[in-house]
This record gives C-alpha cells, sequence and structure tokens, in this order.
C-alpha cells in the first residue's frame, strides 16, 4: 500500500515538473521562469488556496468538534514554527530558520490529498471540513515565520517593538494575500464564487506545475546551501514530522472522534509546506535560501509521511 502511494506521487505531473526544473539546472540548460511572471503565480496560488479554504469554511456546520478542531489547527500552525525556529536557529541564519519554521508550521496539500487516498482505500470515514482546516493551517504558519525574521533580523540593526512586528508581519503582502482570500472565500455569495472557480480550481495545477518547476530550477541552483548543512538538515527534516505528528496522534483524541479526522488532522501537523511558504518567503524573505527549505520539505520530510509517517501514525492513533 505505502509504496503504491509512492509511485502515485511520484508520478504526479506537479512533482515531475519539479523534477524537470531540478534536471534542468544540472545540464545547464536556459530554461527559466521570468522573475515577474513567478511572483504573478506565487500571488496566485496563494490567493486559490486561501479561497477555496473560505469556501469549504462557509459550507461546514459549526459543530463543537469542528470549532475546537479550528482552534486547535491555529494554536499548532502557530506554536510549531516557534519552537522549529528555535531550534533551528543555533546553525542557521535567521531567514533560513524563520523560512524553515514556517514551512515545517505550515501544510502540505500534496500529502494531504495523499492521506485521503490512504482513508479511501482503508474504507475509513472523514469530514469534509478538513479541507478548510488544510487552508486555516497555511497563514497562521506564515504570518509568525514573517514575525520571527522581522523581530531577529532588525533587532540586531534596531530596535523593534512586538506590536511593529505583528503590524508588519499581518500587512506583507503574501500573509494579507491568503488571509484575504480565505476571508473573502467565506463570506462570498455562492453563486457568485462559483464565477470565478475555473480560475481557482481548474488552472490551479497548471499553474502549480510552473510554480514547481521554477522552485525545481532555483531548488538546484542553489543546492549547495542544503548541501552545507547536511546532515543536520536531513536530521531535522525527518524528527520535526516524526515528533510534531506522534505528539498529534496522542493529542486529537481529546477532539476529534473520527480516526479519519484524526489522521488527517496528525498528518497535517506533521507535515511542511513546499506551495504556499515558499511562495510566501519568495515575496516576503527573500534572503532565505529555497535550496535549504524545498529540499528539507519535498525531498525528504514529503517522501518520509507518505510511505512511513501515515501508517505509524495511524497505528499509535488505533493505540491511542
Amino acid at each position: 500500500m505505502e509504496f503504491n502511494l509512492l509511485i502515485a506521487n511520484i508520478t504526479n505531473p506537479t512533482l515531475l515538473f519539479f523534477l524537470l526544473g531540478i534536471f534542468a539546472t544540472f545540464i545547464k540548460s536556459d530554461l527559466e521562469i521570468p522573475t515577474e511572471v513567478s511572483k504573478f503565480i506565487a500571488l496566485y496560488l496563494l490567493f486559490a488556496i486561501g479561497f477555496k479554504g473560505g469556501q469549504e469554511l462557509s459550507h461546514s456546520v459549526f459543530e463543537y468538534e469542528i470549532i475546537y478542531t479550528l482552534a486547535a489547527a491555529v494554536l499548532s500552525a502557530a506554536i510549531v514554527p516557534i519552537f522549529t525556529f528555535f531550534i533551528v536557529k543555533r546553525k542557521m541564519p535567521i531567514a533560513d530558520s524563520g523560512a524553515i519554521a514556517a514551512a515545517y508550521g505550515s501544510v502540505s496539500a500534496v500529502t494531504f490529498i495523499t492521506a485521503i487516498a490512504f482513508l479511501e482505500s482503508q474504507k475509513i470515514a472523514f469530514g469534509g471540513h478538513m479541507v478548510a482546516i488544510l487552508a486555516l493551517m497555511e497563514a497562521p504558519a506564515i504570518i509568525v515565520g514573517v514575525a520571527l525574521i522581522t523581530k531577529y533580523k532588525e533587532s540586531s540593526e534596531k530596535h523593534i517593538s512586538m506590536s511593529e512586528t505583528i503590524k508588519h508581519s499581518f500587512t506583507n503582502g503574501s500573509v494579507l494575500m491568503i488571509m484575504g482570500s480565505l476571508v473573502i472565500g467565506f463570506i462570498a455569495e455562492e453563486k457568485q464564487a462559483q464565477g470565478i472557480r475555473p480560475f481557482t480550481d481548474d488552472i490551479f495545477k497548471g499553474f502549480l506545475a510552473i510554480f514547481l518547476l521554477d522552485m525545481g530550477i532555483i531548488t538546484a541552483q542553489r543546492f549547495a546551501a542544503f548541501r552545507k548543512y547536511g546532515i543536520y538538515a536531513f536530521s531535522i527534516a525527518i524528527l520535526l514530522p516524526l515528533l510534531n505528528g506522534s505528539i498529534m496522534s496522542y493529542l486529537t483524541q481529546f477532539f476529534i472522534t473520527e480516526d479519519g479526522n484524526r489522521l488527517l488532522f496528525t498528518i497535517l501537523t506533521a507535515s511542511a509546506s513546499y506551495i504556499a511558504v515558499p511562495a510566501a518567503m519568495r515575496l516576503a524573505a527573500p534572503d532565505a535560501d529555497p535550496g535549504l527549505y524545498i529540499p528539507m520539505a519535498l525531498g525528504i520530510t514529503f517522501p518520509f509521511n507518505i510511505t512511513l509517517g501515515m501508517p505509524l501514525f495511524y497505528t499509535m492513533i488505533k493505540y491511542f
């Protein structure tokens, strides 16, 4: 089962375009995505993820369990980046530490989709509101990541108050885009929202493929950063999801009843973003090296979660 899930995701076109970007760089091709085009695609992805999450949230019936799950999602997405940042900061620059913290506090949509495939194959039920949880966990991690970078990077140059840090984090263009889109998706009238669905849904994977192609090119160009921190970066990329997933496998029993929803929440907490966070950090923290945090999230944490993490966390959930 795990091997089949791995093969299915390796042959996903969007991930293959990421590999194409790496291959193009290794053979010294002149293939590149213009900077302005890349920035537009990054903003589009943030917009689409936020809007679709808001739409799903608006369709949910707000029972107590959903409210508790939403609160736990925001809390988790805010706490994980904080302790991750202070762990990583001991050996890595501030901008890179903040980007890694945001990536591991945020979530992977592809890992989430893989978990749904796992549940469906096992005939395990899950709630549709979990898609909203997916989108809701993106923004807090990005905000915290940007806030930490701003606070600790600028504090060495001048004093900056926490209120200024929070204001900068919320008014940052990438954060404003995903949060604003989430709110608009939530309050938008259903019939009117249908009018832009082809833009938010139908072409999403195409733009995602181009974005990952660009990320593949950038990753290969800057892979020296990952090699520099090789053993340490590899260990962080394995131990963080293992720690986060194990803790959440236990904690979810206190606010989620269905095993399927528990696994989805756990795998979201254990995953790392290689779509929304790179899109945000490309705009908010250009000093952060994608050749470090993207290989960690996509090259190590992602395959770990879909091969070993998922069955391990589900076994832990059943045990607890």
